[in-house]
């Protein structure tokens, strides 16, 4: 509006925006009436997904294995072919249904590496990793030291705040 004398209104909903994240857990209760329970960063329907892992430096690291491909090549890079015979992880619907034992096996493999050591293993064989931070290390990043801003008050007192606007508009905002 300010540039070019123009302006346009942007409604959302905080309900709708929060149910549409809902997709998967949305459609398991709609299609079948599951309730969904409580599984931290698990996914409901895929295995491992989402699923967290502590390496041999005490740090922790996420898969993301959405394919049977992706799990073959999991299996091979840590040499555990063996779980691609076990009946219990031959498909994704059985890897759901045995998650506890298939996060036990995953375990004892990836608590022998260091988190670097995992994340060169897995990045190589094009396996979806990633690192878990705390906040201590999420605002080590660059990227997260660039969105911190910091005020001082008139009583000499340091704020230290993060934006919550993490977008830019392309030049024009058009």
């Amino acid at each position: 509006r300010e540039r070019y004398g123009e302006g346009t209104t942007v409604s959302t909903s905080l309900l709708e925006s929060a149910l549409a994240s809902l997709a998967n857990q949305a459609g398991n209760y709609l299609m079948n009436g599951t309730v969904a329970q409580r599984m931290g960063t698990q996914h409901p329907n895929i295995a491992p997904y989402g699923d967290m892992y502590r390496c041999a430096d005490d740090k922790e690291i996420l898969l993301a294995v959405g394919t049977e491909r992706q799990f073959s090549q999991l299996c091979r890079a840590l040499n555990r072919e063996d779980l691609l015979q076990d009946r219990d992880f031959q498909k994704n619907t059985a890897r759901v249904k045995h998650r506890k034992k298939l996060n036990e096996r995953l375990q004892e493999e990836l608590s022998r590496r260091s988190l670097s050591e995992n994340l060169t293993l897995l990045k190589a064989a094009a396996v979806p990793v990633a690192r878990i931070r705390d906040m201590r290390a999420v605002f080590e990043m660059p990227e997260a030291q660039k969105m911190v801003l910091e005020e001082i008050l008139a009583d000499g007192t340091i704020t230290r705040r993060l934006k919550t606007v993490a977008f830019k508009m392309a030049d024009g905002g058009r």
